[in-house]
């Protein structure tokens, strides 16, 4: 007689393995070894034999304890590996609850319920509302439970009557090869009740589309894409099931000023060509007032200056950004005679050369692409 193999190595399990993992490895093996799917093959009928005995054993308190502590002549000593247990019990077992929790959504032996679905919302938001936070009143259309059936679907005076196909369990057995799947009664929808005289109002369905006022708190520190979620305030369920969530997904509109990246916002200011030439100080808007910006003398435009902590706290916690001034020199406009004048004159004064250093590097560096200079 061949020595029988151990348990936690036949499944391929470590000694401390849950309930949960000895039955996710015992379907692997009973899924390969099944006679079924190897008929004429006494090594697989074998296989699977050692794979029930084992899955057996360690799924049941008792036993497991035994043979943890003695071994298989710790079960052969108290019976507990001999009899009441048939070649398909451990495999009708496990996939009964695996394909019927699939199927019933976990409901066995009942009718269905069934969850109601999530809605979605989208709240555009002003670029302040989104940095403060906020407070506002959304509509939703949605399906709420019927108050003139109270959800049932049947008229006043009258109730649903058990449906006869499913016995009121909601769920009917179909054989499939060597597996047996639960699903949806097809005469009641899952429900497990025929409405044979429907409420006015739902006209059977238990249910009623009707639009809800909400208050929503946008939390400061949001930004495009971010989603609040409004634990049960989608649709109702069927049958008694939860209502559904609702999720508010957050659009921020354009702002005139700013744009944001992040925790970080960023604009451009423009500045007269004096107070680039010569420095001076120029207000900056900020989401917090306005504050000074010191121009240094020789700004050139595009230059990005960095006010720390002038950006979004973000909503998910972490460092305040910064905003990020890009100054942009302003060419004057509508000059009159006398000023055109004054800007010819002080154009031929910069001709001296020093002056305009990009300028000049720009030139020199066309000169000898054309010339080869470079070369």
């Amino acid at each position: 007689m061949m020595a029988k193999q151990d348990y936690y190595k036949l499944l391929d399990l470590p000694r401390d393995a849950t309930e949960a993992d000895i039955k996710k490895a015992y379907r692997r093996l009973a899924m390969k070894f099944h006679p079924d799917r190897n008929p004429d093959d006494p090594q697989s009928e074998h296989n699977f034999k050692e794979a029930k005995e084992a899955y057996e054993v360690l799924t049941d308190a008792q036993k497991r304890a035994l043979y943890d502590q003695y071994g298989h002549a710790g079960l052969q000593a108290s019976g507990a590996s001999r009899g009441g247990f048939g070649a398909g019990d451990a495999f009708g077992d496990i996939f009964g609850e695996m394909f019927g929790d699939i199927f019933s959504g976990g409901q066995r032996g009942r009718s269905q319920v069934f969850r109601g679905a999530d809605l979605r919302y989208e709240l555009e938001l002003n670029l302040e509302q989104a940095v403060f936070g906020t407070k506002t009143e959304i509509q939703i259309p949605s399906l709420a439970e019927c108050q003139t059936c109270a959800g049932t679907g049947a008229a006043k005076g009258s109730a649903p009557k058990t449906c006869d196909t499913c016995g009121g369990q909601g769920q009917v057995r179909m054989q499939q090869s060597i597996f047996t799947i639960q699903q949806p009664c097809p005469r009641c929808k899952g429900r497990g009740k025929i409405v044979s005289n429907p409420c006015d109002t739902c006209l059977g369905q238990g249910r009623v589309r009707q639009e809800k006022s909400l208050s929503v708190a946008v939390p400061a520190g949001v930004d495009t894409g971010d989603r609040i979620r409004l634990s049960g305030e989608g649709e109702a369920g069927r049958n008694g099931g939860p209502a559904g969530d609702l999720y508010v997904e957050v659009q921020v509109r354009e702002h005139a000023i700013f744009e944001r990246e992040g925790s970080n916002l960023s604009c451009e200011v423009p500045i007269s060509f004096t107070t680039a030439a010569l420095g001076g100080v120029v207000g900056v808007p900020t989401l917090s007032g306005d504050v000074v910006l010191k121009i240094p003398p020789e700004t050139q435009s595009g230059r990005v200056f960095r006010l720390r902590e002038k950006g979004v706290v973000p909503v998910r916690g972490g460092a305040t950004g910064d905003l990020f001034c890009r100054v942009v020199i302003e060419t004057p406009v509508s000059l009159d005679a006398d000023q055109k004048e004054l800007l010819r004159h002080f154009e031929a004064t910069l001709q001296q050369g020093g002056h305009k250093p990009r300028e000049q590097s720009f030139f020199e560096g066309v000169k000898k692409f054309f010339t080869g200079a470079g070369d």
